[in-house]
């Protein structure tokens, strides 16, 4: 079976500069390791990353998060050092959730990232809506949210639409 591991928004913004947190900063590592997990079995590695013009305060998003960010082509926008693979796919989404999945082939998804409440969960029900019989996971020691009680909320959405979600013991 294909696995694919997609790795969500883990963008400077969201780790360490304009929306990030502590909790952010501190999944990183463990990012990284699984990254290189997937990497050293020659599994399919997607990163997906936040994507706004100079003109975001403008859109509907911006006018609800009043806070530039992920701005196309700026340091925050970027994905954090270390974190890319070689052979790795980059999508540029433009909000949440990517809607074109349907164009991907999978099999058995795993997704991390940032933000738990947002894109996370936005993504992985995309996933299991538009691949029914496929097996979707999300590893929560890998993740971060906006605040720790969105995250912990996010993670039980997604368990409650039949996401399998792994928890630290």
């Amino acid at each position: 079976m294909k696995k694919t591991l997609i790795v969500v928004d883990m963008q400077n913004d969201f780790i360490d500069m304009a929306l990030g947190t502590k909790e952010a900063v501190a999944i990183v590592p463990k990012v990284k390791e699984k990254i290189r997990e997937y990497a050293e079995r020659g599994d399919e590695i997607i990163f997906t990353r936040d994507t706004h013009s100079k003109a975001y305060l403008q859109t509907s998003e911006g006018k609800k998060l009043p806070v530039e960010h992920c701005i196309k082509g700026t340091k925050g926008w970027e994905i954090a050092d270390g974190l890319y693979v070689e052979d790795s796919k980059i999508i540029d989404k433009p909000n949440f959730g990517w809607p074109h999945w349907k164009d991907e082939t999978l099999e058995e998804v795993e997704l991390i990232g940032l933000c738990t409440d947002i894109c996370v969960v936005s993504n992985a029900l995309i996933i299991k809506a538009t691949f029914p019989d496929a097996v979707v996971k999300v590893d929560a020691s890998c993740c971060a949210g906006v605040t720790v009680e969105s995250h912990n909320a996010a993670l039980k959405t997604m368990e409650m639409c039949q996401v399998e979600v792994t928890r630290e013991v």
